[in-house]
């Protein structure tokens, strides 16, 4: 299949969708089977009590649960606040949440706090550019002061009344939801399902096709890559593979160069991985702390293998790089955006 293909699915009575790139799978999202915290929901939460030594603080979000706040100042304990959850809580751990919420929509971002309009770089027509400069100041109008708005790229493929109506109405749905702040803990806006998701995300550049229909997942081969990406060795050309091992205090990854392991074969294969690695990473839904043992060469290749490891993790994910440890293994560590893909999938 060529292209780029939008894949909507129902597993078990979720919602379920993928994004294949000339028949590979790009990117994923699956509704999780039971009722939770979702990231991206938007609650109204009572601050609970500072956590000393951390830099945080607990609050209170509703049926009991808890969320885990790294701010304190200017909170104080019974206070309301607006909070967004930032990312999947691990087992037994507090709800991440943040006070830096943010409103999408498919052609426009609300970031309260932080004003002003920006206008995504890659629509580079400066025609076009102030054309949408002029119609996003008249939606915004009268809006409060510190509401600022981001036009996302896939703009340039819309009419302006589709992208005004999508601003006013992403606008009054951020002021409601931010001046509700009455009352105990309580959702205000869920997390979006993984067909608004697919919509609202991946429309820039925009597909070639989009499937919907049942059992479309086992039709395109998604179901099997998917049960590929529950086996921990992953395949590499020339024989070597990748072998990735969560636990929970960490990501460990082993890359072996299998039958060939002269020098020459080690950079290549590392390169491989390296270039692998965070699509597996996020497919998976695994990140935090990244720990990876690649096959051994000689020191004078890790500047080779390091500048890769930067291009390949530019883009996907939040990542910072910690380079190499005094064992000489290559530490990072990602932010995990979604479920991890065992518990989504079986």
């Amino acid at each position: 299949m060529k292209g780029r293909v939008v894949l909507l699915d129902m597993i078990d009575g979720r919602e379920a969708a993928a994004v294949l790139v000339d028949g590979r799978l790009e990117d994923l999202a699956i509704d999780p089977a039971e009722p939770g915290f979702a990231p991206g929901a938007i609650y109204r939460a009572v601050a609970d009590r500072p956590v000393k030594g951390q830099g945080g603080i607990f609050v209170k979000l509703p049926d009991g649960g808890s969320g885990f706040l790294r701010q304190i100042s200017g909170i104080a304990p019974g206070q309301r606040l607006i909070v967004q959850v930032s990312g999947p809580a691990e087992p037994g751990k507090a709800i991440p949440v943040s006070t830096r919420v943010l409103f999408k929509s498919r052609y426009a971002i609300v970031t309260p706090g932080a004003p002003g309009l920006n206008i995504s770089r890659r629509i580079r027509d400066e025609e076009l550019r102030e054309e949408l400069d002029s119609l996003a100041t008249a939606a915004m109008q009268g809006a409060a002061p510190d509401l600022g708005l981001i036009l996302r790229s896939v703009c340039q493929q819309a009419e302006p009344e589709e992208i005004s109506e999508d601003i006013a109405q992403l606008r009054g749905l951020s002021e409601a939801v931010l001046a509700d702040l009455s009352g105990g803990p309580e959702l205000l806006l869920d997390a979006p399902g993984a067909h608004e998701l697919a919509w609202r995300e991946w429309g820039d550049p925009a597909p070639d096709e989009v499937i919907e229909e049942p059992g479309c997942f086992g039709d395109h081969g998604v179901a099997d890559a998917l049960d590929e990406l529950l086996d921990p060795r992953v395949g590499l050309p020339g024989g070597g593979h990748i072998w990735i091992e969560p636990t929970r205090a960490l990501v460990a990854v082993d890359v072996n160069t299998g039958p060939d392991t002269s020098p020459a074969a080690a950079l290549k294969i590392n390169i491989a991985a390296a270039r692998e690695l965070p699509r597996q990473l996020a497919l998976r839904g695994l990140g935090g702390q990244v720990v990876i043992d690649f096959a051994p060469m000689p020191k004078r290749d890790r500047n080779i293998l390091e500048q890769v490891i930067r291009a390949a993790f530019k883009t996907g994910g939040e990542t910072t790089l910690a380079g190499w440890s005094g064992l000489g293994l290559f530490e990072l560590t990602r932010r995990r955006e979604r479920l991890p893909l065992s518990e989504l999938w079986s």
